[in-house]
């Protein structure tokens, strides 16, 4: 359980002043030229200390990314990337961030860019953020007018531009090549990696792509200390996360927490619990759309909503965008319905990807209703595989998860409804009449 004076982001909800005053007023600009003094290195280190994992979705080392950009520039100039192209279905949390305290970001922004020596920031926002993007935008400009970024930033001889990139509304740019990509103009399609985009990124220069949580964690990281963001947490998932609650509990909300709170725990004390009572839950997508769904049973109290725990369930935290269904969901129709998302956003530069996601979704369609053959479902678990791991980008990943989770778990719902549909292929008037 998280303690209010840990908490990172103190205007989550809006319900204070989100300009510069606000933000000073709940400590950011604290003595950012004195961090920036520090150096390059200590920064680095600092945020390797912390434990910090990339809060886009794959956990990666936050540090450690920083670390793979050069040391020394070869003429090419180095930029900082942040993705606010939150596309996952289910999360809501970036936009939290910009619209409520966009401040964090472009502190963030600054001593992120300085850590890797960067010249500048460019901040990709999602097409359909249209406030968050205006909000966003007030705050860079305050930001400049206070001498806090630009020319000799928070007068530290060190010049940092912050620029905001408004996207087109497509899932794909949510890839951190892709967005590149579509940054650079063109469309946006992933790249081949290598090289990565330390190496050669946005406009073929040294480039980390960041998740905006994960930026604008970075100042109270830097302000009060690894060993502060370290402690809270569990071993390797460390510090605070921000959670996004939907689906069947009786108050969906955003939240900040302790990374390792307990489901159980995330859900009563914040969510209001699960509508219907905990005997009422089906299942729950932990982390958006595109990680398998884990079944009730496995919802006890041992299940912590970290990285690494729900990777060992054959699931994954991912953005934290915590999906509940309860036993009124057709969890069939469900993820027939996420795998149409993964058809439609997909790029079709991948055979695989473009092939395979119309293939599970039209597939699924027929088991939803139960017109399909029991042999299926085992075809379809293989295509899955097949269509995983064998794209460039991890949309293929992404779009095959969601159908294995059904069938490991639920398997026995499918062969019910194939069952039923055969004993009566023309349907029951009657309910059909209900329906």
């Amino acid at each position: 359980m998280l303690a209010d004076k840990d908490r990172i982001f103190k205007n989550l909800y809006g319900v204070h002043d989100w300009g510069l005053e606000g933000a000073r007023a709940r400590g950011a600009w604290d003595g950012t030229k004195g961090i920036l003094e520090k150096g390059r290195d200590w920064i680095i280190n600092e945020v390797k200390n912390s434990g910090l994992r990339g809060r886009g979705g794959a956990g990666f080392p936050t540090g450690l990314k920083w670390s793979f950009m050069p040391k020394q520039s070869d003429g090419r100039p180095s930029y900082l990337v942040v993705n606010a192209d939150e596309s996952e279905p289910g999360t809501c949390k970036d936009r939290e961030i910009m619209r409520h305290d966009p401040h964090l970001l472009v502190e963030g922004c600054l001593i992120a860019g300085f850590a890797m020596n960067a010249i500048a920031a460019y901040i990709y926002v999602r097409g359909e953020f249209i406030r968050e993007r205006e909000r966003l935008q007030a705050a860079v400009d305050q930001a400049y007018e206070a001498g806090l970024i630009g020319k000799n930033a928070c007068g530290s001889g060190y010049d940092f531009d912050v620029f905001v990139h408004h996207g087109a509304g497509a899932y794909i740019c949510g890839e951190e090549t892709a967005l590149l990509e579509s940054l650079e103009g063109k469309k946006g399609q992933p790249r081949l990696k290598p090289p990565f985009p330390a190496n050669v990124g946005l406009y073929g220069c040294p480039t980390t792509v960041n998740n905006v949580e994960s930026i604008a964690v970075a100042p109270d990281i830097c302000r009060r200390g690894a060993g502060w963001f370290a402690a809270i947490g569990r071993p390797n998932n460390t510090g605070t996360k921000l959670f996004c609650i939907s689906g069947h509990v009786n108050t969906p909300c955003n939240v900040e927490e302790a990374m390792g709170i307990t489901f159980r725990e995330l859900i009563d004390k914040h969510a209001g619990g699960i509508r219907g009572g905990w005997d009422n839950l089906l299942a729950v997508i932990p982390g958006g759309s595109s990680v398998p769904c884990i079944p009730a049973s496995a919802c006890n109290d041992e299940l912590y909503m970290d990285f690494d725990t729900l990777k060992n369930l054959k699931s994954g935290l991912g953005t934290a965008a915590v999906i509940v269904m309860d036993k009124s969901t057709d969890i069939v129709r469900a993820i027939a319905r996420i795998s149409y998302f993964y058809k439609h956003e997909s790029c079709g530069q991948c055979t695989p990807c473009r092939e395979g996601t119309g293939w599970m979704w039209r597939v699924l369609t027929r088991m939803a209703e139960g017109r399909a053959q029991k042999r299926e479902i085992d075809l379809l678990l293989d295509v899955a595989g097949q269509v995983e791991g064998h794209t460039i980008c991890a949309l293929g990943d992404a779009a095959a998860w969601p159908v294995q989770g059904l069938i490991r778990h639920f398997r026995g719902e499918i062969e019910r409804r194939i069952d039923e549909y055969s004993a009566n292929p023309h349907g029951d008037p009657v309910r059909v009449a209900a329906e």
